[in-house]
């Protein structure tokens, strides 16, 4: 079986995430691992940062074989930034050369030059003072496919749990939440999780909007405006759908049992509790994409950057689930 090739992109250069690459470069893989990054950021950081192996940079030459890593050896797709990255000093001019790091990453996904990609953290805000309007990898990727609607999926080892709406403030998720989305997210969720991680019948717990699931009525409707119908035509479909569930018990140990997946309606409902679960160890997965993306489930952490410090747990497993997804 040909080893699948993965695109790791570098992340936010004055971020953690070159370092956790140069990590994982000198570690073996059943995969053939491709940097997306500046060369020169590159070897600066593994020459600076304390308690690297060290690790020889070439060229990226997608015509060789593909062939299981060669820890201490990394190639390198060179995508170069506008100014030299010094560790957790962001600059607003990099922010381009980040995006095109996903871009191809991407573009070589769909063209079949990569089996999947993993993406290193980014710095939503120094993108957004640069001037481009970007909400989220999530979000970026989407438009980039070409797909209308994905889904955001944390992973921590059994626990998965995804989300109905991302990157939204509080107030505006309630009128997010309509019946297309839930069904859309439901059936993409549902599909991925029998195509992508071969659950021949995926059993989906759903979450409540408002607490204990709208008590009826009485703390919101939404639970039986939206939430209850969408439930009942998809289980007329044949989808294995429990809930709408109060969030505040639906993650305990009985309720989780036999559960594929959770859904929940907004970010800091479902998110805290696994990253109490897996933090530093879970993965961020889109599902809905034409191509594999696996990340980190974690931030760019700038203090920590050149240190030496930073964990690589949370993209070692990207990297392992990209492996096995591809």
């Amino acid at each position: 079986m040909t080893p699948p090739r993965l695109a790791l992109t570098a992340g936010e250069p004055a971020g953690i995430g070159p370092e956790l690459l140069l990590a994982l470069a000198g570690e073996p893989w059943p995969a053939q691992l491709i940097a997306i990054a500046d060369r020169d950021m590159l070897a600066a950081r593994a020459a600076a940062v304390p308690g690297l192996a060290p690790v020889t940079l070439h060229d990226f030459d997608p015509g060789a074989a593909q062939a299981p890593h060669t820890p201490g050896h990394l190639p390198v797709l060179h995508t170069a930034l506008a100014r030299p990255a010094s560790p957790g000093q962001l600059d607003p001019a990099n922010a381009a050369a980040v995006l095109s790091t996903l871009d191809a990453a991407v573009d070589g996904c769909r063209a079949g030059r990569f089996d999947a990609m993993v993406t290193g953290p980014v710095q939503k805000s120094v993108i957004a003072d640069a001037g481009f309007a970007f909400s989220g990898h999530t979000e970026y990727l989407a438009a980039r496919c070409g797909v209308d609607r994905v889904v955001m999926l944390l992973v921590a080892g059994r626990l998965r749990v995804a989300l109905a709406t991302t990157h939204l403030p509080l107030a505006a998720v309630p009128t997010a939440i309509t019946r297309e989305l839930l069904t859309e997210t439901l059936k993409i969720l549902q599909r991925d999780l029998r195509e992508r991680f071969a659950i021949a019948t995926p059993r989906i717990a759903v979450l409540g909007l408002n607490p204990h699931a709208g008590e009826g009525g009485h703390l919101g409707r939404e639970e039986l405006d939206v939430i209850v119908p969408v439930l009942e035509t998809l289980r007329a479909k044949g989808l294995d759908l429990a809930g709408p569930l109060p969030a505040d018990t639906a993650f305990t140990p009985r309720a989780l049992a036999g559960v594929d997946a959770v859904l929940a309606m907004y970010h800091d409902q479902g998110l805290p509790v696994l990253k109490h679960a897996g933090f530093g160890e879970a993965v961020n997965v889109t599902l809905g994409l034409p191509i594999v993306r696996t990340s980190v489930d974690h931030g760019t952490a700038l203090d920590l950057a050149g240190s030496g410090k930073a964990d690589a747990g949370s993209l070692r497993a990207a990297v392992k689930l990209a492996i096995e997804l591809a």
